[in-house]
């Protein structure tokens, strides 16, 4: 069985970049960044799809646990084999759909597919841990101090994605885990640094469920479990560019008041991983603003002022760089619940990368990026309401 998604005949556009300029009349390197949040990656695939479609290929990829592993399936292979190994990996990561009965009345019909999912893990990505039977009180060490194993994932990882040639790759990729010792995040970018399986790994190593994952000696786990949205990791980069940013939530950070101790896992679990997307984009402007006011008071300085070293240290500050911000947020499907996230069902899979396709689609039709800008501001965001969500 193939992965299901919509048919799409339409002979495609020459690849549009930021250099080339092109229809979508793009601003600069083209970035997309994806957040964590397991199932619900599925929401990415179809956002990729749409910018391919579209003939945009990202200049650089950021992401987070299951954002990592979908931006390494991008990153790591040739723009014309990028679509089939993320079909690929989606159609491994699939859990058969359990037959309607007396649960689906009850409002939790993927109960026991996700109850098979937790017990029995998913063949391509994890299996139990058989170190976890001693007991959660049992020293066995960081690297198996977890339900689950993922070293199928390590399989996986390694037939679909060409880690030998990101080094050269055109396409940068970053991911994002914790130290588990230190607590401190680390942006592992084939920029600096020879990236492999372990890292992307060690991206989605999210504890008590997954191990921790040793690079360079030290333990790493899941980065969502520190920030979720690595939006920051382009935002500030240095040297800054120009820049038109896709950044994918699939969590919602806003949301309705829970009635039930059900509804308060759910929005529980939105609020964690969500991890303050929106107060992050709202501090990046004032910083970004910043550096271009004192991009333009250093311009009013007089020539002999200018010239002066310690002057050209406190200018060096500012900046004229400008970046667009496309937010993407993944629709609530009819029926979720704080289980989402481990909803691998062909339907669930199949909705969301429809969502995700659909909205991005949209914000492409749109390009806001081309409408008129303050010269003053450095981020501007542009937002689109996910088309099918319910009321």
């Amino acid at each position: 069985m193939t992965p299901t998604h919509t048919p799409r005949t339409a002979a495609k556009p020459t690849r549009t970049t930021a250099s080339t300029g092109g229809p979508h009349g793009l601003p600069g390197q083209v970035v997309l960044v994806l957040q964590g949040g397991g199932a619900l990656g599925a929401y990415q695939v179809g956002v990729y799809e749409a910018l391919h479609d579209a003939g945009i290929e990202p200049d650089w990829v950021i992401g987070t646990s299951i954002g990592a592993i979908n931006a390494a399936l991008i990153a790591g292979n040739p723009p014309s084999e990028r679509m089939a190994r993320l079909n690929a990996f989606w159609h491994h990561v699939e859990q058969p759909a359990s037959r309607a009965g007396p649960l689906d009345w009850l409002g939790m019909g993927n109960l026991m597919v996700n109850m098979t999912t937790v017990l029995r893990g998913i063949p391509a990505f994890f299996e139990p841990n058989m170190a976890a039977l001693r007991g959660a009180r049992a020293n066995v060490g960081v690297e198996s101090a977890a339900y689950y194993s993922t070293e199928p994932l390590r399989r996986t990882l390694g037939e679909l994605v060409d880690f030998s040639s990101l080094a050269a790759s055109a396409t940068r990729l970053t991911v994002g885990a914790v130290n588990a010792c230190s607590g401190e995040m680390r942006y592992f970018d084939s920029r600096d640094e020879t990236l492999c399986v372990e890292h992307v790994m060690a991206s989605g190593a999210l504890p008590p469920a997954f191990p921790a994952v040793r690079i360079d000696g030290e333990p790493y786990w899941d980065g969502g479990i520190y920030s979720n949205t690595p939006i920051e990791a382009v935002l500030d980069d240095n040297p800054r560019r120009n820049a038109l940013i896709f950044a994918v939530n699939v969590w919602h950070q806003a949301g309705p008041e829970p009635e039930s101790i059900w509804q308060v896992m759910g929005r529980q679990k939105d609020i964690q991983f969500a991890s303050r997307a929106d107060s992050h984009i709202v501090r990046q402007k004032q910083i970004h603003r910043l550096r271009h006011v004192i991009r333009e008071l250093a311009k009013q300085l007089p020539a002999s002022k200018q010239a002066d070293a310690h002057v050209r240290e406190l200018a060096a500050w500012g900046c004229g760089t400008t970046m667009h911000v496309a937010h993407l947020v993944a629709p609530r499907l009819e029926g979720e619940d704080h289980t989402k996230d481990i909803d691998f069902t062909p339907a669930g899979v199949a909705a969301r990368r429809h969502a995700g396709y659909t909205d991005t689609q949209r914000m492409i039709e749109r390009a806001p990026w081309q409408a008129p800008t303050d010269p003053i501001e450095g981020v501007i965001e542009h937002v689109i309401q996910p088309a099918n969500e319910p009321a």
